[in-house]
């Protein structure tokens, strides 16, 4: 191979990493089958990977092309909430709920880019960066019982369009006729010239030129010369092989046992709606480290939120170093109740399946929202994780026979989280 080829295949995989994100997310979209802008509602806990037992989702595939869209926000009382937007790039660039804009029933204008019409008396403007968004909205529920109220809310959300006689782009498809080995590019073209960036991304752009990825109209991959796509294609196994390298090497530092990387989303750094944080200790200071993170995130955790507004630090092992096993009995002593302003609660995973262990209590989680937890004499709290249902099983977490992982959420977490001086107590086998 010569020094060019070489090169360009470098080339190629850096475009491979810098556009993974953006294609990933868009995939993710697509395979969403609900109309754009409008709202799809979970409506009960569910068994999937990592299913959350704390909340109930209501998701939306925004498309702005054909305008600005309002959206309308019920009064939650105190309850927890969010609406976490995250753009095409996956870039979370704005949160309405409890954290950032209250409770209280809220208007928005959401504009699209570039957007110069009129403000809107009596709703807060939020400027979209890409045409097409997505919105996730989370709602904390206490269990079956809590349930309609939630569905009450999700159901008072509103997304109407300013004009809605105006037909909407949707999303960007390859050419036909391109090659089943160049599709990544040819698909990550159409979607650059679909999605584009700040103008600050736009500059970083150009070194993509080379390897046809800035080429307006027809595709350059069809037809493309045997030594081009031999290079892309060897570009984009090396792109992928650097990334699963990245994704499985990071490490957040453990902490009695936990890891909780507090900065893995904090790759945004051009656009700022309400509810981010545009300072130096959310924003990482190199933009060729936020590229790959932003990366990694979409390989690790798609749409995951900012720290400051929810973490979920997890554990695999015990305080001895020992893999996490149904075979044994554990305990996790809180001295104090985690410092979360908005609750807190502790799930149990299968591994290597991710999913919540059934039990004979249906207890999914333990946590603050749970009803009659006893409390150690000196106000601290000892929470039970075994598989067999104890006698008494006030403070059972339920644990599956074989190996498993907590999962420690808070929402709105203290600083003492947000600082990094939060050390959650280690999982100690009695």
């Amino acid at each position: 191979m010569d020094l060019r080829a070489m090169d360009l295949t470098t080339l190629a995989a850096e475009a491979f990493q810098y556009g993974y994100p953006l294609l990933t997310s868009l995939a993710a979209v697509e395979r969403d089958h609900g109309a754009f802008n409008t709202f799809t509602h979970q409506r009960h806990f569910d068994d999937q990977r990592n299913a959350n037992p704390d909340l109930l989702y209501s998701t939306a595939r925004l498309d702005l092309s054909g305008g600005p869209l309002w959206l309308g926000v019920p009064d939650t009382g105190d309850r927890y909430h969010v609406l976490q937007f995250v753009d095409a790039w996956t870039d979370n660039f704005a949160y309405v709920g409890r954290r950032s804009t209250g409770t209280g029933e809220r208007e928005f204008l959401l504009v699209p880019p570039g957007w110069a019409g009129r403000e809107a008396p009596g709703a807060q403007v939020i400027r979209i960066p890409t045409m097409v968004t997505t919105l996730i909205g989370r709602f904390a529920c206490r269990g079956a019982d809590d349930a309609a109220e939630v569905h009450a809310l999700q159901d008072a959300l509103r997304i109407d369009p300013l004009y809605p006689q105006v037909p909407l782009d949707g999303l960007p498809h390859p050419q036909p006729g391109v090659p089943e080995d160049l599709l990544f590019f040819e698909t990550l073209r159409r979607s650059l010239a679909a999605f584009p960036p700040s103008p600050a991304e736009r500059r970083y752009q150009r070194r993509f030129a080379s390897i046809g990825l800035l080429e307006p109209g027809p595709s350059p991959y069809t037809g493309a010369p045997r030594e081009l796509r031999e290079t892309l294609r060897d570009g984009l196994a090396a792109g992928r092989e650097q990334l699963e390298e990245a994704a499985t090497t990071r490490h957040a530092g453990l902490v009695n046992g936990w890891t909780n990387d507090l900065h893995l989303f904090d790759f945004n750094l051009d656009y700022f709606e309400v509810g981010t944080l545009d300072t130096p200790e959310w924003t990482m200071p190199d933009r060729d480290e936020a590229h790959l993170m932003r990366a990694v995130a979409a390989r690790t955790g798609l749409w995951g939120n900012h720290a400051y507004e929810a973490v979920a630090p997890t554990v695999h092992k015990d305080r001895d170093g020992e893999r996490l096993t149904g075979a044994h009995r554990y305990e996790v002593h809180f001295d104090e109740p985690p410092p979360a302003e908005a609750g807190w609660s502790l799930t149990v995973y299968d591994v290597p399946g991710s999913r919540p262990v059934p039990n004979q209590l249906d207890r999914r989680a333990i946590g603050a929202a749970t009803p009659g937890l006893r409390r150690d004499p000196d106000g601290s709290l000892t929470i039970r994780i075994q598989h067999e249902r104890p006698d008494d099983d006030t403070n059972w977490l339920p644990a599956p026979e074989g190996g498993f992982r907590p999962v420690l959420r808070m929402y709105q977490p203290g600083p003492p989280v947000l600082r990094g001086e939060f050390r959650p107590p280690p999982i100690v086998k009695v």
